[in-house]
């Protein structure tokens, strides 16, 4: 099996890379900068420098391709271009045979376009991927474990023993560790029945915020209390980051949450259903807290 993979040098795809060696494949990972190729390369993939803007460049990669497990890059300038990179992938894998792709969406898509432009773009690609003719599986996780490292909570970890985060106590969210879905997406190319799926994915606990802390702490063993970070601070925190128009689209997002009298699911009860078809060693928020206290506690 040659899989190739999109979006290998962040942390939400680099995981595939492993979880596919384990099964035996052969693994070519796609990065936009050579600075990636050493760490690909220790990882156990073949690096090749291409940018999803140019079609003749996906022609070229992804000949001779079994299957493709793809994610649209998270920080785009212009959101839209997602759609014009999604195309261009499928394509090319349409042209040269690929038998299967496995896109990571990087979030549940939504019914229905709400007019934000890295929600609607992913119903776009949706549609695109399911008149391809390529057999496909979608994988749509839920909110990353690896969001707590970001600038916006892990200093309020490491500083003031606070779990910072801009959604309200209150709201439950099933958190899920991206190793996990890295294995769903690597399990979803090699079963051979699913050709045309799509699941929501989601941790096995659905945790308000009191219950995140608690559970951090457990990891970590020490005491950690849940901090509802604000939106603002929250996307003054993020603006160097996604610049001022990204920050302020998800401040906004967030601050809406802060207002709502029901929160949007962030968790499947279903999860069962899903592990039958796609055998994962599902990890819980003590255990992934655990495995990384050396980034939050000195």
């Amino acid at each position: 099996m040659k899989i190739l993979v999109f979006g290998a040098t962040g942390s939400q795809q680099f995981n595939v890379i492993g979880e596919a060696k384990r099964k035996g494949a052969e693994v070519i990972a796609a990065t936009s900068s050579e600075k990636s190729f050493e760490r690909l390369a220790q990882a156990g993939a073949t690096p090749v420098l291409a940018n999803l803007n140019d079609k003749d460049k996906m022609l070229e990669i992804t000949e001779g391709i079994d299957a493709i497990a793809f994610m649209i890059p998270v920080s785009l300038p212009n959101p839209f271009d997602g759609f014009e990179f999604s195309k261009n992938v499928i394509d090319a894998a349409k042209a040269n045979g690929v038998k299967k792709i496995v896109w990571n969406t990087s979030g549940w898509i939504e019914s229905q376009k709400i007019g934000s432009p890295v929600d609607d773009v992913r119903l776009d690609v949706q549609d695109y991927l399911k008149n391809s003719g390529l057999d496909y599986v979608i994988i749509e996780p839920t909110i990353y474990m690896e969001n707590m490292m970001g600038a916006f909570c892990a200093p309020f970890i490491k500083n003031d023993r606070k779990l910072a985060y801009p959604t309200p106590e209150a709201m439950p969210i099933g958190w899920i560790a991206s190793r996990d879905v890295s294995a769903f997406v690597v399990e979803a190319i090699y079963n051979a029945e699913l050709k045309a799926n799509s699941f929501k994915i989601s941790g096995l606990d659905n945790l308000k915020g009191s219950d995140l802390a608690s559970e951090f702490s457990k990891g970590i063993g020490e005491e950690i209390v849940y901090y509802p970070q604000k939106p603002k601070e929250f996307g003054d925190i993020l603006k160097p980051f996604v610049g001022e128009a990204g920050a302020s689209s998800v401040a906004a997002y967030y601050e809406s949450l802060q207002n709502a009298t029901e929160y949007p699911s962030k968790y499947n009860p279903d999860m069962n259903e899903i592990l039958e078809k796609l055998p994962v060693k599902m990890t819980s928020l003590a255990e992934w807290a655990k495995d990384n206290k050396g980034y939050f506690i000195k």
